[in-house]
């Protein structure tokens, strides 16, 4: 991949991410596999070098609180795109403020659609498709009984290695120093 994107996620490691990770492959099980993540950063190039852009975002994150999410409802993006997701009920200001303090240069991107917060779940090829797989995940998310809470404390740059195909970057940390791999 010639110019590559990156994005800036946080992983859901916890219960519920693996009951959504559960949920996708059920629903969608010919999508490549990807973590349950938080998307604060959507994709996008940069506008500088890697490293660059790594310095900008442990400067601006090392500034940042961790902040405390709770997941709200299954809703979709129908009409604009065949997406299915979980909203977020407590913490969405903190994460557009966090996304809107990070979209600076050398990050910055125009983004394709306003930034909402939320934990995808599956993105569907037809409006059919997606209608019945809210269905579902209405349904499933309804009987989960684990925690809804989410800390995110510890982000994810990632880089487009190929359509669909991510890979870690750097982690940082909320109020701390940029971890590499």
């Amino acid at each position: 991949m010639q110019n590559p994107r990156y994005a800036l996620v946080a992983y859901i490691t916890s219960p519920v991410g693996e009951f959504v990770e559960n949920l996708r492959r059920e629903l969608h099980p010919d999508l490549p596999h990807l973590a349950a993540h938080l998307t604060i950063l959507p994709p996008r190039p940069l506008q500088c070098t890697e490293i660059s852009a790594l310095h900008t975002l442990e400067r601006l994150c090392e500034q940042a609180e961790p902040i405390e999410v709770d997941l709200g409802a299954v809703e979709t993006f129908i009409p604009d795109t065949f997406t299915i997701y979980i909203g977020i009920d407590h913490g969405a200001a903190s994460m557009r403020y966090l996304h809107d303090v990070l979209n600076i240069q050398p990050l910055a991107s125009p983004e394709e659609w306003p930034y909402i917060p939320h934990l995808t779940i599956a993105k569907m090829a037809s409006e059919a498709q997606a209608r019945n797989a809210s269905e579902v995940a209405h349904e499933r998310w309804a009987k989960y009984r684990g925690s809804r809470q989410v800390l995110l404390e510890r982000l994810t740059f990632v880089r487009e290695r190929e359509p669909d195909c991510w890979e870690d970057v750097a982690q940082v940390h909320l109020g701390r120093k940029l971890v590499s791999h």
